[in-house]
């Protein structure tokens, strides 16, 4: 494959998207080339640097490249899932103290997350967990007047799933005390560069976090494209095609076309040989992302950008409970779509449905939903979705996570708190609401 240098997005000059060629390789190029930088910072996933040499290569290629005093001047090994405000305070002062001209992050979306709020903690002298609280969107107490300064710290990703946060200006973290999951937007700038190495992913990420986190973009495809409007009215004929459509509903489309085969061939593909279909789902999750953001990239990549719905709103406040961001997904999103169907006027000529047709039309659904003996005249999306999941092997209820009924009132309470759930086609903002979805996967 000739190596590839774009923008991730048409009408967005950041962030950069390179593949074709070995990570180690690309990010010292562009350390060099892009960024000037000397001094370099690497957080990377614990296991990534426990059990390969993925963080030696890196390092080999980043100081042997010949340019006078590039080097590393220090590693974070790991951090826990969902980004807990405690680590990444600690990551920020070892930044700070290090003097790092550049972040380069090697693993999946904690860490992407991470490198982003330490960013916004670095440009606004954030050291306390009590001030990190202050810039939080989801602050009950914000402070209007506060002056929040931009991220200036330059960030290079190299992601090893496919959830996608690398190519937004927003990010996740949790408070340690509470287990809430606050959202950042303002001030947050997400990695200038991207690096795809469909290689790596396919030696070292786990088939289940691969699988999984790529429903995690399958959901941002899904819950992008039922929030959208058709050019000519509140819904779209199920024949329309992509070209009739806004942008961001045919990036949402173009996203699930790469990658719902894409992970079908991945989960068929025990050897962990597939590089193709592997680096057709990291394109799918730019795409997925894209629409998330709007189209083309959205407006500066931030959260005013993002229209999403319950899955992603529960799915937040899952999240501190032990369950990854994919796995919510997967337990969530076809039934927050019966939900939505359910609680819906009901039309022939649905998003849902012209969701479900486009879904009918990819061979690879079409074989799978004939293999389970299910009947595609009757299905409605959340059927096609779940039979996709549970081919794929995924988790499809909370008790196969270990989440039972006596968490569902502080997950509703945490979940009406979020404007995702707000922002649902069918607005979740009472408590009984989450509960009735929760009660559908139990």
């Amino acid at each position: 494959m000739p190596p590839t240098t774009r923008t991730a997005f048409p009408t967005q000059s950041t962030p950069l998207l390179t593949y074709g060629l070995p990570y180690p390789t690309l990010t010292a190029q562009h350390a060099a080339t892009t960024f000037s930088a000397k001094r370099i910072y690497i957080l990377i996933s614990g296991t990534l640097a426990r059990t390969t040499d993925s963080l030696q290569r890196l390092q080999h290629a980043l100081e042997s490249y010949p340019v006078a005093d590039m080097r590393v001047v220090g590693v974070r090994r790991g951090m826990k899932s969902h980004t807990y405000w405690s680590e990444v305070l600690e990551v920020a002062d070892d930044v700070r103290a290090t003097g790092a001209d550049l972040l380069v992050i090697l693993g999946g979306g904690t860490l992407v997350d991470a490198g982003k709020v330490v960013g916004l903690a670095l440009a606004n002298n954030i050291t306390t967990p009590s001030a990190l609280s202050t810039f939080s969107t989801t602050n009950p107490n914000p402070n209007p007047e506060q002056e929040i300064h931009p991220s200036h710290l330059p960030t290079i990703a190299i992601p090893t799933t496919l959830s996608g946060g690398e190519y937004s200006n927003l990010a996740g973290s949790t408070n340690d005390t509470t287990d809430e999951k606050h959202l950042f937007s303002t001030g947050i700038r997400g990695p200038q560069l991207v690096i795809l190495d469909a290689e790596l992913c396919a030696t070292t990420t786990p088939a289940r976090v691969w699988l999984s986190t790529g429903i995690r973009a399958v959901d941002h495809c899904v819950e992008t494209y039922l929030q959208q409007s058709s050019p000519t009215g509140d819904t779209e004929n199920e024949n329309e095609t992509e070209e009739g459509e806004g942008e961001a509903s045919a990036l949402a489309k173009h996203g699930l076309g790469l990658l719902v085969p894409g992970l079908l061939k991945c989960a068929a593909d025990r050897e962990g040989k597939g590089v193709e279909a592997r680096l057709d789902c990291l394109l799918g999750s730019v795409d997925a992302m894209g629409a998330c953001l709007g189209g083309g990239g959205g407006a500066g990549r931030g959260r005013e950008g993002v229209k999403l719905g319950a899955s992603h709103g529960i799915g937040h406040q899952l999240g501190p409970l032990g369950i990854p961001h994919g796995e919510t997904s997967c337990i969530l999103l076809p039934a927050v779509c019966k939900y939505n169907a359910l609680h819906s006027p009901p039309s022939p000529t649905s998003r849902q449905n012209s969701l479900r047709q486009f879904l009918l039309r990819q061979p690879a659904i079409s074989d799978v939903l004939h293999a389970r003996a299910i009947n595609k005249d009757t299905a409605d999306l959340g059927d096609v979705l779940d039979a996709v999941i549970r081919e794929l092997g995924l988790p499809r209820s909370l008790s196969e996570v270990g989440v039972g009924r006596e968490k569902f009132d502080e997950i509703a309470e945490k979940s009406i708190r979020d404007s995702f759930c707000r922002g649902n086609p069918v607005p979740v903002v009472r408590g009984e609401q989450v509960v009735e979805i929760l009660e559908m996967v139990l």
